[in-house]
């Protein structure tokens, strides 16, 4: 057991700063972007060891949006209330979302797919896609981000499990469980104005 938690340090180092991010990100708490720089640091090593390189790739995008997400989070809005409001959806913006997540997606995977030994290349463009998506919905504090987050989750317990890191599946199977209570959580607070 000692061997393997030292072998593991980093993942379960992770998956702890992992944890509480996403606690903190249906608390609305604003700490959540500093212990997100944390948790991107270790799964940046973490995923290169594993040979994910999307997810490495995801978890530096994650450390600046986590800065740019601080930065959203504590600006003064309009009305002078202190923090961002949640907000909903608008289909404009979600039709360009799903735009970016196409060709992010089809590029990621081909690079992936052309120049790595990435064992799973587009099922990992598409975790990678769809997170970066809904990590810069995150940052808006728009409220679809959940169900974004609920199937990026399940597809990557199936990713992970492949790859033998079942402290990392055991984290994804708790995001998706937090993940619903993130969406309802958000709901009951969601203003009607639309981004």
């Amino acid at each position: 057991m000692l061997a393997w938690l030292s072998e593991n340090y980093i993942e379960i180092l992770g998956v702890l700063f992992s944890v509480i991010y996403l606690y903190l990100s249906i608390r609305q708490n604003i700490l959540l972007w500093p212990v997100g720089i944390l948790s991107a640091v270790m799964y940046v090593i973490v995923f290169f060891q594993s040979k994910f390189y999307a997810d490495m790739a995801l978890n530096g995008y994650y450390f600046f949006i986590s800065i740019y997400g601080w930065i959203n989070w504590a600006a003064p809005q309009k009305d002078k209330q202190t923090g961002l409001p949640v907000k909903r959806l608008r289909s404009k913006t979600g039709y360009i979302l799903f735009l970016i997540f196409a060709v992010v997606f089809l590029l990621t995977g081909l690079l992936l797919d052309n120049f790595t030994d990435s064992p799973l290349p587009y099922w990992d463009a598409f975790t990678t896609s769809a997170s970066i998506i809904a990590t810069w919905m995150l940052a808006k504090k728009i409220l679809e981000h959940w169900l974004i987050w609920i199937i990026v989750d399940l597809v990557s317990m199936g990713l992970y499990i492949y790859r033998e890191l079942y402290p990392t599946t055991l984290l994804f199977a708790i995001y998706a469980a937090m993940a619903v209570v993130g969406y309802l959580q958000w709901k009951r607070a969601v203003q009607h104005e639309r981004v």
